[in-house]
């Protein structure tokens, strides 16, 4: 059985007190005054870790709550649209951010490993490279 930090605290007060110091003398203070030190450190120790727990226990608890609000506000994942070129969702209503009908993107897929890149019409496509394997779309 492991001690904790109060039980290891309380031992070496023993183990101190079965020698027989003699305070009197300037080690058996230096001793003693280390002892009392040691006992507020721990004390104050084991509050710290006590209000750590608490502080736990109640991001816990925001956590779980923060949860329940992301899913009534955002509800389910699996719905949403990934916008994937199998997708089946986006007829022309998805007002997701890969699927802008107004223009200023455009999509080409990937000489190297074929997946589709949506870009910004302003770059130039010999410019690219594939976020999916790192490769330029041209050789330049």
């Amino acid at each position: 059985m492991e001690m904790d930090i109060l039980e290891k605290c309380a031992y070496i007060k023993g183990l101190a007190e079965g020698l027989n110091l003699d305070t009197t003398k300037p080690e058996g203070k230096v001793i003693n005054a280390i002892l009392d030190l040691l006992s507020d450190l721990t004390t104050t120790v084991a509050d710290i870790d006590d209000e750590v727990a608490t502080l736990n226990d109640y991001v816990e608890e925001i956590d779980h709550d923060l949860g329940d609000a992301e899913e009534f506000l955002y509800g389910d994942d699996d719905d949403e649209c990934d916008c994937d070129d199998d997708c089946d969702c986006c007829d022309d209503e998805c007002d997701c951010d890969d699927c802008d009908d107004d223009g200023d993107f455009m999509e080409a897929m990937c000489p190297h490993c074929g997946e589709q890149v949506c870009f910004d019409n302003e770059i130039d496509p010999k410019d690219l490279i594939c976020p999916a394997c790192g490769k330029p779309f041209s050789d330049k």
